[in-house]
C-alpha cells in the first residue's frame, strides 16, 4: 500500500484533488463544518505535494 500511495500520478491526484476540495468547501458547506473540511483537505494536499517535493531527484550542477 505504500509503495502505491507515494507514487507520482497518486501523489498528483492527491495533491490536486484536495487542493480543489479545501479551495471549494468554505463555499459549499456552511460554517464551521466548511472550514474544518477546507483544513483538513488543504493539510492532506500539502502533505501529498511535500512527497511530491521530496521524491525530485537533485538536479546536476554543471
Amino acid at each position: 500500500m505504500k509503495a502505491l500511495l507515494s507514487s507520482r500520478p497518486v501523489l498528483w491526484f492527491l495533491f490536486l484533488f484536495n487542493l480543489a476540495v479545501a479551495a471549494v468547501a468554505p463555499f459549499a458547506v456552511d460554517g464551521a463544518q466548511g472550514l474544518v473540511t477546507s483544513a483538513g483537505m488543504g493539510v492532506v494536499s500539502l502533505g501529498a505535494g511535500m512527497g511530491l517535493l521530496r521524491g525530485r531527484p537533485a538536479r546536476q550542477r554543471g
